[in-house]
């Protein structure tokens, strides 16, 4: 068990007060056997009004409202939580499933939905192929953990990561074109890749919340980042192991290290905080977000 304390701060600043419309927040992790939130609070400047109720995943969303304008606009998310995590070799994968390709069954199909189906182009089918070669390596039928680790370090091993704090992610396509992207890029490319292999994924916003990994060298040899703002990386349903977390960024498996808050099937449903105002297009002068993390 692990416990930690996380603080969220983003500050918006204008050049001018700036009418503030409503602000969607996703800000509250997902209590789960695995995590048990202990405090959480919410401050927000100017004083807004805030309510509060679940998306259709079942993530906690604020919507928060304004009647004050402002040339500051500053939230800040905390949260103080137990932490159990299991282990990667307690994952217990059903027998149909040990092997690609398997089919879910019809009881998990149906509720996989849109999870199982590709949400990209990929006229090329570089994407189809980048993926299947994984699956070719070895003679007969391989083990689906053993592709999918297999994957996860891959994109870690290929791909350059370059943080950007502009909206929206890359197209699949776009991350192999450029080889490199953020971690909400490798995210999508590896959710695409398993896809094409039909399986069910999600793509997971939160946080890597282990901060004296974050810039360091683990016993892995690798560097860990993605620290320091929100963090992203997907999940695959595995039958007999359930969602099972995969962090192409940092070549993590099985959540050790990360903390979800919102999960979706696309990560344009995902996304941490968003919101407008009525000005200027020049009276914006930008944002900044700094993510504090201590554990015990």
């Amino acid at each position: 068990m692990t416990m930690l304390t996380v603080e969220h701060t983003t500050v918006y600043r204008y050049a001018r007060p700036v009418a503030l419309h409503e602000h969607r927040l996703m800000c509250r992790p997902r209590d789960s056997h695995d995590l048990r939130l202990i405090e959480t609070g919410l401050t927000i400047t100017p004083a807004a009004s805030v309510r509060w109720l679940h998306d259709v995943f079942g993530n906690s969303i604020a919507i928060a409202s304004f009647e004050e304008e402002a040339t500051d606009l500053s939230f800040v998310s905390m949260f103080h939580a137990e932490h159990f995590p299991n282990e990667p070799q307690k994952l217990e994968v059903e027998e149909f499933a040990r092997y690609l390709p398997f089919n879910y069954s019809v009881q998990e199909i149906a509720d996989l939905g849109r999870t199982s189906e590709r949400h990209y182009p990929d006229p090329l089918h570089r994407v189809d192929l980048w993926a299947k070669s994984f699956v070719l390596r070895e003679e007969g039928n391989p083990e689906t953990l053993d592709v999918l680790m297999a994957m996860n370090a891959a994109i870690k091993e290929q791909f350059a990561y370059a943080r950007r704090e502009e909206m929206g992610v890359q197209t699949p396509e776009e991350t192999l074109d450029k080889g490199s992207g953020s971690c909400r890029d490798f995210a999508v490319f590896m959710m695409e890749a398993v896809r094409s292999l039909g399986l069910a994924a999600r793509f997971v916003s939160g946080y890597l919340y282990d901060a004296s990994l974050v810039g360091a060298e683990v016993d892995q040899g690798m560097e860990v980042v993605g620290g320091g703002a929100t963090h992203a990386w997907m999940q695959v349903y595995l039958p007999g192991a359930g969602w099972v977390e995969f962090d192409p960024t940092n070549a993590l498996f099985g959540g050790r290290n990360l903390i979800r808050v919102a999960v979706a099937r696309d990560a344009s449903q995902a996304v941490p905080l968003t919101g407008s105002f009525t000005g200027a297009s020049n009276d914006y002068l930008g944002m900044s977000v700094d993510v504090k993390v201590s554990v015990a």
